[in-house]
């Protein structure tokens, strides 16, 4: 009877130590001191890039999936909407000869205007899926629309007389070649604001002290 409380005994100590013994963890333990997470500081935003003293700039309309003949219409058609922007805000000038130079190239170069059209509508018709004729007049209102500014309209003017220049002493047929060379120099212009356009004005110099001598005004 005694052996068999001490083997009851014997076995309630060895499973309490089995209870009291630490378990093994199933993660893997790995080796090394171990490194405290570090933290990457938040990367600071990317500094704005300056652009142009603050004017606006109209952009140039692009075309999309253009063959070249229809690139060379459009380009052509760009120098009529610009010269026609030029008829309506350029007559400040008499010098500049605006809306005689835009009659004199309708009459002059209506045929090549008048192919150039065509192309054009022909290049909606081709890549829309329908409304070719709606897409060809919203392509107007933007050509005309990409000329329009009152920040560099100086610049533009002077830049669309000499292009009306060109139009008017070039020859019959001549307009594609004519609108290829002028047509950036028209984009250049409109991006281009001199100092006068008040957008970069120096600072003004110190002014006079004007005010009056209190004490003189008193002796007297």
């Amino acid at each position: 009877m005694r052996s068999i409380l001490w083997l009851a005994l014997s076995c309630f100590l060895v499973a309490s130590a089995a209870d009291a013994a630490p378990r093994k963890s199933k993660r893997p333990v790995r080796k090394g001191p171990v490194k405290a997470a570090s933290r990457m500081p938040a990367k600071p935003p990317a500094p704005k890039l300056p652009t142009t003293a603050g004017i606006m700039v109209p952009k140039s309309v692009v075309l999309i999936r253009a063959i070249p003949a229809e690139t060379r219409a459009h380009t052509v058609w760009t120098l009529r909407a610009a010269l026609n922007v030029a008829a309506l805000q350029c007559q400040y000038s008499p010098f500049l000869r605006s809306v005689d130079n835009y009659n004199q190239m309708l009459k002059k170069h209506g045929g090549e205007l008048t192919s150039a059209q065509m192309t054009m509508l022909s290049h909606y018709t081709r890549t829309m899926k329908r409304g070719g004729a709606a897409a060809f007049d919203r392509y107007n209102t933007r050509s005309y629309n990409s000329f329009s500014t009152l920040d560099a309209q100086y610049n533009f003017c002077w830049a669309a007389g000499q292009a009306g220049q060109a139009v008017r002493v070039g020859d019959v047929g001549a307009m594609g070649r004519i609108a290829e060379a002028m047509v950036p120099e028209l984009r250049a212009a409109l991006a281009y604001v001199p100092p006068a356009a008040g957008l970069n004005v120096p600072p003004l110099p110190p002014l006079p002290d004007v005010r009056p001598d209190l004490a003189n005004l008193t002796e007297n």
